[in-house]
Order: C-alpha cells, then sequence, then structure tokens
C-alpha cells in the first residue's frame, strides 16, 4: 500500500475507560500510532455512554477516531466501517464471549482483512468449547501464559503469541512511603498497617469475603486501631454486594475499611499503592490483574491468589514479590455459553496467615518483596517490550497476510471427506 498508513479497527471496553481492558488496548494503541505508520478507529464499548458522537482523540489529530458503540458494535456496524474506511486489520480485546456475533460473520471479514485478537480466559480445563471460536482468527496473542498454553491446546494450527499486559514503569514508581502519607493521610492513618484493594465489586472479585475475613482478622489479633483496608471500588455495584451494608453490619465504622468510590486520575494512583503495605486480591477467577502489576512497578508486595495471570505475578527472577494464596477448592462452574471453567476459591486460613506473614515480616520483609516485585515488573512487563512486540506483530500481519487487494493466505473454502 506504499506510503499509506496501516489501518486499524479495534474493538474493546473504551480505550479511555480505567478498566484493565480499556487500559491496555490505549496501550496497545499508543505504542502503534507512535510510529507514525498506523491509524486506528476505535469501537468504545462496555460503558454507558451519554453521547454517541465520534471524536478524535487529542494529540493523535486524524490518526485515532473513537466511536462510542453499545456492547462492543453490531455486524451492521462493522461490515460499513469495513467498507468505507478499507480497513486492514480488526483488532479486538476480551472475552470470547463477547464477540460470537463477530465470528459468525467471520466469512465476511477474513476475504478483505486478518482479525487479531487479544485473548483473555481465566483458567483451565482448556476450553475446547472455544475451538471454532479460535480458528476465525488469523492471529491470538494472550496476555497470560496460562493462556497460551490453552489456545496452543485447542487450536494449535492457529498462530499465537504471548504478550502480558504492561505497565509504565517510569510512571507507575516508588515513593518515600513515610513522605506520601504525611502529604496525603490524616494524622490518626499515617502508622497504620494499609491493605489496598482495587477491583470492581464484582462476584468473582470476592469483595465481601474480603470484608468479613479482614473484619475475623483484625478481632483475632486485635488491631482495630492499628490496620486499615482502603478499597477503591463503587459499594453499590449492581454486579456486586452492597459493601456499605456489611462494614455496618460488621461494626467497621472507626476506619478499618475506607472506601475511595471516586473516579480518580491516573496520575494520581501510583499515590494509593505507595501509601499502601501491601496490595490484595482473592479473586477466585483472574485473567491477568493489572492491580497487582501497578502495585509491583510501585515496589509494594501483593498478596493474590494463585489463579489466572495472577500466579506469574507473584514469582519473579528476584525471588518472591509477595505471598501467593494457593487455591483450597476447584470447582467446575459454568453457564450456557461456558460449559465449564474452574473456579479457584481461597481458605480463610491461608488468606489470614498472609495477612499475619505480611504484617509481622515489618517494614524491611516487605520492602524486600517490594523490590524484587519492582525488577520482576522492570524485566518481564515492562512497556518498550511490549510496544516493540506488538508493533512488530502487527507490521508482519500487514506484510503477510495483506489486505483487500493484497490479501493472501486466506480462504473461506474447507474440503472434508465424505464418507
Amino acid at each position: 500500500m506504499g506510503n499509506e498508513k496501516i489501518k486499524i479497527l479495534t474493538l474493546s471496553d473504551h480505550p479511555l475507560s480505567p478498566s484493565g481492558v480499556g487500559t491496555q488496548t490505549r496501550y496497545v494503541i499508543e505504542a502503534l500510532l507512535s510510529t507514525g505508520r498506523f491509524q486506528v478507529i476505535s469501537l468504545g464499548g462496555a460503558i454507558k455512554h451519554q453521547d454517541y458522537t465520534p471524536k478524535m482523540v487529542e494529540g493523535f489529530e486524524e490518526d485515532w477516531k473513537i466511536i462510542p458503540v453499545d456492547g462492543y458494535g453490531t455486524q451492521e456496524m462493522i461490515r460499513s466501517i469495513l467498507r468505507n474506511e478499507k480497513i486492514d486489520i480488526l483488532w479486538m480485546m476480551t472475552d470470547p464471549r463477547f464477540y460470537e456475533w463477530l465470528w459468525a460473520m467471520e466469512n465476511e471479514i477474513r476475504p478483505l482483512c486478518p482479525i487479531v485478537y487479544y485473548h483473555v480466559w481465566d483458567n483451565f480445563p482448556a476450553p475446547h468449547f472455544n475451538k471454532k471460536f479460535y480458528e476465525s482468527n488469523d492471529h491470538i496473542v494472550s496476555i497470560s501464559k496460562l493462556t497460551h498454553e490453552i489456545v496452543k491446546e485447542v487450536a494449535p494450527n492457529t498462530p499465537s503469541t504471548y504478550i502480558p499486559h504492561a505497565v509504565n514503569g517510569d510512571f507507575f514508581v516508588p515513593m518515600d512511603k513515610a513522605k506520601i502519607r504525611e502529604e496525603t493521610l490524616p494524622e490518626e492513618d499515617r502508622n497504620k498497617f494499609i491493605v489496598f484493594w482495587n477491583n470492581r465489586n464484582a462476584r468473582r472479585k470476592q469483595s465481601g469475603t474480603l470484608l468479613f475475613w479482614w473484619k475475623e482478622w483484625i478481632d483475632k489479633r486485635d488491631l482495630k486501631d492499628k490496620v486499615q483496608l482502603i478499597m477503591h471500588t463503587e459499594p453499590k455495584d449492581p454486579h456486586g454486594q452492597d459493601l456499605n451494608h456489611i462494614v455496618e453490619h460488621l461494626d467497621m465504622v472507626d476506619r478499618q475499611v475506607l472506601f475511595s468510590t471516586q473516579k480518580v486520575a491516573l496520575d494520581q494512583m501510583p499515590v494509593f499503592y505507595n501509601i499502601a503495605d501491601v496490595t490484595i486480591n482473592i479473586s477466585d477467577a483472574e485473567g491477568f490483574g493489572l492491580a497487582t502489576l501497578e502495585s509491583l512497578s510501585c515496589a509494594t508486595p501483593i498478596i493474590a491468589t494463585m489463579t489466572g495471570g495472577l500466579q506469574e505475578q507473584v514469582i519473579g527472577p528476584a525471588g518472591m514479590n509477595g505471598i501467593g494464596l494457593y487455591a483450597s477448592s476447584k470447582a467446575i462452574i459454568g453457564s450456557q455459553q461456558v460449559p465449564y471453567i474452574y473456579e479457584d476459591r481461597v481458605s480463610k486460613k491461608s488468606f489470614m496467615a498472609a495477612l499475619d506473614q505480611m504484617y509481622d515480616g515489618g517494614e524491611e520483609f516487605r520492602r524486600e518483596l517490594g523490590d524484587n516485585g519492582r525488577i520482576h515488573v522492570l524485566e518481564n512487563y515492562n512497556f518498550d517490550n511490549f510496544n516493540k512486540t506488538w508493533v512488530d506483530l502487527m507490521l508482519r500481519i500487514h506484510q503477510e497476510e495483506g489486505s483487500w487487494e493484497t490479501r493472501k493466505g486466506y480462504s473461506s473454502i474447507t474440503f472434508k471427506e465424505v464418507a
């Protein structure tokens, strides 16, 4: 296509939203645009919009346009954008459940341009029911080592690559904990053992369990005035539990639990991680777990369930970066769309033991874990590798697969032997 820019159509959570999917989508797009060789049209979904007017993203001029959509788009919208914009690569990210409608029209899309899927999957057993979806892509990129293993087992003939999530190590940086606490916290909280939880208040995140177990741990250790849990979430989220009610029911009204409910500018998030002594995630399923990775980048250790992408964060090249909570039970759960998947549940005993170890270990112990975590992030989840890998991959796919007049390597015809 000469000197023309490569046009990418992305489907995901709104790339300017704070969700993990939205954040990582934005990182990928910004990496591509930084080369000057790409243009991007994004369908920004998964949030409630007040305005559906397409908008150019400030700082990128005509190279990045976001179109607000309900869900992740429609077939008619895809048909229109593909042909009117002559899209070279269609790229999408999140759970496969949300793209069955898109793969249903692969015979319309793939003759014109390749499909690249950034795949999110939480756990084994390998989902062989996804095979037809995996094989409807030209390339699958996996967010975790676990997901990559699954793709290779279920669809070994579909090209695949492992590119984990990344954080900006120049942005999520360690700060002077005592100084940042003095600047941001009331005097009564500055010397407390602070645990940070940054997740959506949703069932699999185990937010209610966290509160009940936190209360038991405080009472068991008689730490009512010495510890604090900060939950950056919406306590009234309709997809989760009424966390305010639970706190009141458990009589944790003396600052043992604080809710951060306001949307926080990205440049303020490192402050949360730096005032904390540990960041915790006890989800029963987790594709990757971006909050714990951001925490490690700030040299704050983690307590995390050894499930999904969380497990590759707990142990790094310099040793332990926190405390891993191994599943005490694995239940096969499912639905009509997802017939089976493991749900990893941790025990109250292991949770309390991890808190004991973090609390009793003291600042030096936590600092060592956090420093190890920082090394792990800088070596394995850094922006330079993330950006280069994505740019190289998309350039290679465009060169090898082509689009429109140069499309090659794809045929919608399948030959089967009939007995």
